[in-house]
């Protein structure tokens, strides 16, 4: 590698290197990342499989009082499904400060110092994350909304333009559904990328939830190409490891006479819509940790381009941490600050080479 100070460059991540970085990380450090990511994961796939079996009981059984009782196990599935959803954003967090503390002191990443983080700021965290769930099904529905205008407008001028016929109507719906799908999924992005870095914010910085939620505004700008980008990297992932776990399955499914097809949920067995919601989680654990890197990376690129945070990082690894003098308030954070979470002890530096901001020398 080259110096300390071009290792420290600022020079912002695009779309490529974020997910390069995060795929890098992710296979250094892969059996520690499952076992963060995991925990969320189980939450989730045990509520969706008490979902799909409480849903085909509702829709089979005839009895009313069974049917009352598969109601109430089916909202219970769901709220375990929602509480699932809501641990892996305070998890990113928890992940988040690790992998700073990692940079900065070289602390090993480790569940153990994820969850102790986690607990130290729990019920801040469970609050950011309702509040982080309810902006993005704001941000969802102001997406839809935008869509539905589009294809509306779309609709009311192919039936306006009735000369037009035959295979350019295909080819005009074609182009109308892009530009409507394009400019909902610009919309969503837009503003989902807002509450990006409030857990972040919370455990990296000390913030109070609201101050996090504000200062998570303050800093994503110019977000909305690389959150796209690392969504549809992590979907595409997540589905191709879906497609590979859920062959052998649909193989042996098939032998036993059951419709494969995804039309068929309905018809399919008790038996295989489990095994089915099952491998879907398997495959999310398993690409989880590259979604939590991705965000932490991206946090931590935003501070870079806006902050210098990269010059925080470096000064905080070789000077000491600057003293508390009474009726002196310091304009400048701490790179890492250690008052609302588990304090961390830096090593003693050692004589080696130096490593990169991002720790992948």
């Amino acid at each position: 590698m080259n110096s300390l100070n071009s290792d420290l460059a600022l020079a912002p991540l695009g779309a490529g290197d974020l997910i390069d970085r995060a795929v890098r990380m992710y296979r250094r450090h892969f059996l520690t990342l499952i076992r963060i990511a995991a925990p969320p994961v189980l939450v989730s796939a045990l509520g969706s499989t008490i979902t799909t079996i409480a849903w085909r009981e509702v829709t089979a059984t005839p009895n009313e009082l069974n049917m009352v009782l598969y109601v109430l196990l089916l909202m219970g599935g769901i709220f375990i499904t929602i509480c699932g959803s809501l641990f892996s954003v305070i998890v990113m967090g928890g992940s988040t400060r690790t992998l700073v503390a990692h940079l900065l002191w070289n602390e090993p990443v480790s569940a153990r110092a994820t969850y102790r983080a986690i607990k130290s700021r729990f019920w801040g965290l469970l609050l950011a994350s309702v509040l982080v769930a309810i902006w993005l099904a704001f941000a969802t529905l102001l997406g839809f909304m935008v869509f539905t205008m589009i294809f509306a407008v779309l609709a009311a001028a192919l039936a306006f333009g009735s000369m037009v016929t035959g295979w350019l109507t295909g080819i005009f719906w074609l182009f109308g559904m892009v530009i409507a799908v394009v400019v909902g999924a610009i919309i969503f992005f837009f503003l989902a990328g807002r509450v990006a870095y409030v857990p972040q914010a919370m455990l990296v910085e000390g913030k109070t939830v609201f101050a996090a939620v504000g200062r998570s505004f303050s800093l994503a700008g110019g977000n909305v190409r690389r959150l796209m980008a690392m969504t549809l990297f992590t979907a595409f992932a997540t589905y191709s490891a879906l497609a590979v776990l859920i062959l052998p399955l649909v193989w042996y499914g098939w032998l036993n006479g059951v419709n494969i097809s995804f039309l068929g949920g309905n018809t399919w067995p008790t038996w295989y819509s489990i095994c089915y919601q099952v491998i879907l989680q398997c495959s999310h654990m398993v690409l989880a940790p590259i979604w939590m890197l991705g965000f932490s990376l991206l946090y931590v690129d935003e501070r870079v381009r806006h902050e210098g945070y990269d010059i925080e990082l470096m000064a905080a690894r070789q000077l000491p941490e600057m003293p508390t003098l009474p009726g002196v308030v310091s304009p400048f954070a701490p790179a890492l600050v250690t008052g609302r979470a588990p304090k961390f002890v830096p090593p003693s530096l050692s004589p080696g080479p130096p490593r990169s901001v991002l720790g992948l020398n």
